[in-house]
């Protein structure tokens, strides 16, 4: 797969009660808003994904990127459905596209 996963990432992504199917899933939408996330970039760069689960429900992911002899690789470090403040927030950007 496109995605690098271990113990680590997998056990941070499900204790806010996403499967990493949810979140590969996520990820591989056309229409996510993505930018680098500089506030939390430490040894590599970061990117925040934020759009729609299948649910409909406002989600956003925290990832890098990896290339391991010539793959590439996301590596999703935290994702979480937005709490109620970031998704109003979402909701009226997003009807402004």
């Amino acid at each position: 797969s496109g995605f690098e996963w271990d113990e680590g990432n997998r056990r941070h992504c499900q204790k806010h009660g996403l499967s990493p199917k949810q979140i590969e899933h996520f990820l591989q939408q056309e229409n996510l808003l993505v930018a680098p996330d500089v506030l939390h970039a430490q040894q590599e760069e970061r990117y925040l994904a934020i759009g729609r689960a299948q649910t409909g429900k406002p989600m956003l992911v925290v990832f890098t990127i990896r290339k391991v002899d010539d793959t590439v690789r996301l590596r999703p470090i935290s994702a979480r459905y937005m709490h109620e403040k970031e998704a109003r927030k979402y909701e009226e950007e997003s009807a402004k596209i």
